[in-house]
């Protein structure tokens, strides 16, 4: 992200400024947390970076690629196969078992083909989930829940994981564990990965850390070694 500004038209004229010349550059493996209290643009920054709002005025890359120069068709397809979400609510469909809900990022980019499911059921079974697969989500824990979540995100081997408070929903321990998961995941170089959290507990599991304060980005020192 280069310049990245956000605005929206204010009551009595004049603009509401949400993002204020946001500059960060993310490579593969690496981890960054952004804190910030509510109402900061947390969201609003998220959102842009996952192509699901437009930015004002600025910049966002993506392998290389402007995806707000890409058509709608063209900018869904892009979406579905370069970005995972994680959202605070799992947002997984109750009438699908936990198999059917990570399939489901690949009927968005395509048709489902047997080796679709050979992936979906290792991804669970990295979750920790293996046995699982066939239970519906009211059968799951919260945590399990979150991790079906996660599996559904990386099902399409995205270059970017975005999540959004993905901890909020969960007691301590359980949020923890999340957390451990995604900053390995990270580690493991499949994957640039942004969190947005309130909990510094969970920002501490990240390689980088940055604070939102008057609509710009700006990155905190973390401990050396991590």
């Amino acid at each position: 992200m280069s310049g990245l500004r956000k605005e929206y038209p204010a009551p009595g004229g004049g603009a509401l400024i949400i993002l204020d010349g946001v500059d960060v550059h993310l490579g593969p493996g690496e981890s960054l947390a952004v804190l910030g209290p509510s109402g900061s643009g947390k969201s609003t920054l998220l959102n842009i970076i996952g192509t699901l709002d437009r930015p004002t005025s600025g910049l966002v890359r993506i392998d290389g690629e402007n995806p707000f120069a890409l058509d709608e068709k063209s900018l869904a397809t892009f979406r579905a196969s370069r970005i995972g979400f994680v959202f605070q609510d799992h947002h997984l469909l109750p009438q699908c078992t936990a198999l059917e809900n990570v399939l489901l990022a690949r009927l968005a980019a395509g048709r489902v083909r047997e080796e679709d499911v050979a992936r979906a059921r290792g991804l669970l079974e990295e979750m920790g989930l293996g046995g699982r697969e066939e239970h519906f989500p009211h059968e799951l824990s919260g945590g399990e829940r979150q991790r079906v979540a996660v599996a559904r995100a990386l099902m399409n081997r995205p270059r970017l994981l975005l999540c959004d408070e993905p901890t909020g929903n969960l007691d301590q321990r359980t949020g923890r564990a999340l957390g451990e998961m995604l900053a390995a995941l990270a580690r493991d170089g499949r994957t640039a990965l942004i969190v947005v959290t309130h909990s510094m507990a969970l920002a501490a599991m990240f390689a980088r850390r940055a604070r939102l304060e008057d609509g710009r980005l700006v990155e905190e020192p973390v401990d050396a070694g991590r």
